[in-house]
C-alpha cells in the first residue's frame, strides 16, 4: 500500500483529481454567487403586489416584519396613478410580500447549497476514479518498459518493447529504449567475440611455444636444430608481445583522452610515411597530398592511428600497387591503397578486433587483426568520424577517411601532390 501511495500513478491521480475538484468547486461557487446576487430581485418581481407603489428596500437593511396571520396571497402588482398615496392595506401587503420573498430566497439558496455539496461529493468520487484510470492508461507504456528492463539479462537482450501506440513522448521513449537495446546487444556480442578471439590469439603462440619446447628440444637435439627452435621461440614471443601491446593500446584508446594538445596531423603523416620506407616494397607508388591540418588530441595516439593505417595499406597491397595519403583543410585524413578486391559488405567487420579479410595463416608479419579496430577506437576518442569503403576493381583495396574537428584555420599555402616511387 505504501508503494502504491508513493507511485507516479498515485501522484498523477492526486494531480488530476485535484484539478477536476477545483474545476467543479469553482463552477459550483460561481453558480451560487451569481444566483445569490439576482435571486432576491427575481423572486420579488414575481410575487410582489405593490412594487410600483413603495420603493424596494435593499436587502440587509432593517428588520423584515413578521408574517401576518391570515394574510391574503399575493396578486399581480397594480400600478397606481402618479402622486397617489398607498393605503394602509397596500403597505401591509408590501411588507408581507417582502417577507415571503426573503423566506423563499433563503430556502432556495439553502436547497441549492445542499444539492451542490452532494453533487460535489459524487463528482469527487468520480473524479478520483477517472484520474486513477487515466493515470494508469498514461503510465501503461512506462510499466511495459520497466518490466522489460527488469527481465533483461545477457541471455535475452534480443527482446524488444515494440510499443504499438500513436506517436508521442512515450512512443519515442519506447523506441529509444529499443534502440539502446540494439546497441547494447551489438556491444555485448562484440565483447563476446573479442574475448573469444583474444583467447584464441593468445592460445596459439603458447601452443607453438609448448610444441617447440617439447618436441623440438626433446632428447639431445643438434646445435643447428636448437638454433632454429630458438629463432622460432623468439619469433613467437615477439608476436605475443605485439599482440599484448596492441590490446593495451586498444584499451587505452577506449578510455578516452586525458591530455590534449594541438597536433600537426599533416606533419605527423609525413613523418610516418618516412618511417615505412624501409619496409615498403620498392615498386610501391606513394602519392602525397598533405595540406596543412592541425587537430586537437593526443599526439601518441594520433601517431598510432596514422601508423596503423599506413601499415595496413602496405601489408595488404599488391605488387606495383599504389598508396595515397591526403589531408585537407576541412579536417579529413584519407588513406587509400590498392590490393585484393573486397566485398562492400565485408568492410564494416574489418573494423572489429581480430577480424581479417582472409583466414589467418600464422606467418611472419601477418599481424593480429587489431590495426583498423585500434584506428576506429582512437578516432572515437578524438570525436572524429571514420568511414571505410572498398575500392572497385581492378585496383581493389580499401579507402579509409577520418574526419577530425579542425582546431584552427589552415594557412593559405598547401603542399602540391607528388608521387614517390619506392617509398
Amino acid at each position: 500500500m505504501r508503494a502504491v501511495l508513493h507511485s507516479e500513478r498515485a501522484r498523477l491521480t492526486v494531480l488530476y483529481g485535484s484539478l477536476l475538484l477545483l474545476a467543479g468547486g469553482g463552477l459550483i461557487a460561481l453558480i451560487n454567487i451569481l444566483l445569490r446576487n439576482g435571486l432576491y430581485s427575481r423572486i420579488s418581481g414575481a410575487v410582489t403586489t405593490t412594487t410600483s407603489i413603495v420603493p424596494a428596500t435593499p436587502r440587509g437593511q432593517g428588520t423584515l416584519p413578521p408574517m401576518i396571520p391570515g394574510q391574503r396571497l399575493p396578486i399581480p402588482a397594480e400600478k397606481l396613478d402618479s402622486g397617489a398615496t398607498p393605503s394602509p392595506e397596500q403597505l401591509e401587503q408590501w411588507r408581507a410580500t417582502r417577507n415571503l420573498t426573503a423566506a423563499v430566497e433563503q430556502a432556495t439558496l439553502h436547497e441549492l447549497l445542499v444539492v451542490s455539496l452532494l453533487a460535489l461529493a459524487v463528482f469527487a468520487v468520480l473524479s478520483i476514479w477517472l484520474a486513477w484510470w487515466m493515470a494508469g492508461r498514461v503510465l501503461r507504456p512506462v510499466g511495459v518498459i520497466t518490466e522489460t528492463a527488469r527481465r533483461l539479462s545477457g541471455a535475452n537482450l534480443h527482446e524488444r518493447i515494440g510499443l504499438q501506440a500513436p506517436p508521442g513522448e512515450l512512443k519515442r521513449l519506447a523506441d529509444t529504449f529499443d534502440g539502446m537495446l540494439d546497441r547494447m546487444e551489438d556491444l555485448v556480442g562484440a565483447q563476446r567475440r573479442f574475448a573469444a578471439n583474444a583467447a584464441h590469439e593468445l592460445r596459439t603462440p603458447l601452443a607453438v611455444q609448448r610444441a617447440a619446447a617439447e618436441i623440438g628440444l626433446a632428447g639431445q637435439p643438434p646445435p643447428e636444430k636448437v638454433a632454429r627452435i630458438r629463432s622460432k621461440l623468439i619469433e613467437v614471443a615477439d608476436s605475443s608481445q605485439h599482440l599484448v601491446e596492441s590490446l593495451l593500446l586498444l584499451a587505452v584508446s577506449e578510455e578516452g583522452l586525458e591530455v590534449t594538445e594541438p597536433v600537426d596531423l599533416a606533419g605527423l603523416a609525413e613523418a610516418e610515411l618516412a618511417g615505412i620506407e624501409g619496409t615498403a616494397p620498392q615498386d610501391l607508388v606513394v602519392v602525397r597530398d598533405l595540406a596543412p591540418l592541425t587537430v586537437t588530441g593526443d599526439r601518441t595516439l594520433l601517431g598510432h592511428l596514422v601508423r596503423n593505417l599506413l601499415a595496413n595499406a602496405v601489408r595488404h597491397n599488391r605488387a606495383g600497387g599504389r598508396l595515397e595519403v591526403a589531408t585537407s583543410r576541412e579536417g579529413v585524413l584519407t588513406v587509400s591503397n590498392t590490393g585484393p578486391v573486397i566485398e562492400p559488405g565485408d568492410v564494416p567487420r574489418l573494423l572489429e578486433p581480430f577480424r581479417r579479410r582472409a583466414e589467418r595463416q600464422h606467418t611472419a608479419g601477418e599481424g593480429a587483426g587489431l590495426g583498423l579496430s585500434i584506428v576506429a577506437s582512437i578516432a572515437r576518442a578524438h570525436g572524429a568520424e571514420l568511414t571505410a569503403r572498398a575500392n572497385p576493381a581492378p585496383g581493389g583495396g580499401l579507402m579509409v577517411r577520418v574526419w577530425f574537428p579542425a582546431e584552427s584555420p589552415a594557412p593559405p599555402a598547401a603542399r602540391p601532390a607528388e608521387e614517390t616511387p619506392g617509398a
